[in-house]
């Protein structure tokens, strides 16, 4: 980059910490075993993106549950989910080092993810976050989910920086592609994906797999 960045947004999920597993698993349970479902662990992964409820539209198609219905299994996935991976909980190496740094040296930084509120918080408040951000953007607080730039948009906005002025940190395709369509610059993290399901997008300025990664000192 030419210039550093005023601001920083995060995903969350697999970006700050190495969850998605746990998430795929309590997805495919709950799509296969409770809902019938004929979907594979690894497609099940390809559909993790955007809310939960496009993601049982994806599968299921529109209108096939109910609003109530849809809220019901959303929150079943989350208490699983949650009860699978608290005992695992922590972020990424490197991570706390690299907030206290960006912190310290001014940056802003804005949570901009497609979980609900119940999750973002369960690691937000486990793991004593909140100090370092300054808005948190989530599934509740947009109409169209990523890869739309919503998400990402109203952290800028909310932060009083322009895009450009961003860098985003992803680890999924879409997110990447949302980051893109908001005119920001992505680092990648690779803990669910590889460097060549990232090829057709131009704004990735690194791939890390943790935030020890030299590549980053291009930023602070």
């Amino acid at each position: 980059m030419n210039k550093k960045p005023k601001a920083f947004l995060f995903d969350l999920n697999g970006t700050m910490i190495d969850d998605m597993k746990f998430h795929n698993q309590a997805w495919h349970t709950i799509l296969t075993k409770d809902l019938g479902a004929n979907i594979s662990f690894e497609a099940v992964k390809k559909e993790m993106y955007g809310k939960n409820q496009d993601l049982l539209e994806r599968v299921f198609g529109v209108g096939h549950f109910t609003e109530e219905q849809i809220d019901q299994i959303s929150l079943e996935k989350e208490h699983r989910y949650q009860a699978a991976y608290k005992k695992h909980l922590q972020l990424i190496p490197g991570l706390k080092a690299f907030l206290d740094q960006a912190k310290h040296q001014g940056v802003l930084m804005a949570i901009g993810s497609a979980a609900i509120p119940f999750n973002i918080n369960f690691v937000l408040d486990n793991l004593n976050l909140r100090p370092f951000f300054s808005a948190i953007v989530s599934a509740e607080d947009v109409q169209k989910s990523k890869p739309d730039p919503e998400t990402f948009l109203k952290g800028a906005q909310i932060l009083g920086v322009l895009p450009d002025e961003c860098v985003v940190f992803e680890d999924a395709p879409k997110g990447v592609e949302a980051a893109a369509n908001a005119g920001m610059k992505c680092v990648v993290l690779t803990t669910m994906h590889t460097e060549q399901d990232f090829a057709k997008y131009d704004n990735v300025i690194a791939f890390i797999e943790d935030y020890t990664d030299p590549a980053l000192k291009q930023l602070l």
